[in-house]
């Protein structure tokens, strides 16, 4: 369990993915701060609760199958897309990778998962394909540019700010510190321009 200690030290915080860890109880036995501030107007404090308050009823079959994979494929990690309870009738759409825990004799421990919030990705997508016909080349241009900006820019424009985040966290050199503060710095600024953008349309 050692490596999700670890990764828990760097995504507690985390502005953008979700982290939980599940009991052999199937109980939540961690979720970071993102995924209790999410739904916790839902389903108040998850750990303690069981994983599958939070999904699509249908959804839980996956989580099983997947869950299995991971603890017949150990240090391997599985893809899922699971569908959680958004508060008002519905749901959003969520992507996972799962990891088995294992204790230090090697007998299971539970679960681990990062994920993060896919639903605008998901309904934006469907969107732009079942409109294209119907609305006019201009229109189809100008909602195709805001999609890019929002998800295949914005994207790893994050995972820089994210990663330089973590490496001005490190035990590095005074010159490398600056380099990376002017990185974090300027990927701020490009992120700014880019919501000043969208706010325009």
């Amino acid at each position: 369990m050692p490596d999700f200690e670890e990764i828990k030290q760097i995504l507690d915080d985390s502005t953008m993915y979700y982290l939980i860890s599940v009991g052999m109880d199937s109980n939540y036995s961690y979720v970071n701060k993102r995924y209790q501030k999410i739904f916790n107007n839902v389903h108040g404090n998850l750990v303690g609760q069981h994983y599958s308050v939070t999904m699509h009823p249908e959804d839980t079959k996956i989580c099983q199958s997947v869950s299995e994979q991971a603890f017949m494929n150990p240090g391997k990690v599985f893809p899922a897309v699971i569908r959680k309870h958004d508060g008002d009738g519905g749901y959003v759409t969520t992507k996972w990778e799962y990891k088995a825990i294992f204790d230090k004799n090697d007998l299971p421990g539970g679960m681990f998962c990062i994920g993060h919030d896919i639903t605008e990705l998901v309904l934006n997508s469907s969107e732009l394909k079942d409109t294209k016909e119907s609305l006019t080349k201009t229109q189809y241009n100008l909602a195709e540019i805001n999609y890019i900006q929002s998800h295949v820019v914005r994207k790893p424009l994050a995972n820089i700010m994210g990663l330089s985040n973590l490496l001005e966290s490190m035990d590095i050199t005074p010159e490398l510190g600056d380099i990376i503060g002017m990185i974090n710095e300027s990927a701020k600024e490009l992120d700014q321009v880019i919501r000043d953008i969208a706010a325009m349309k």
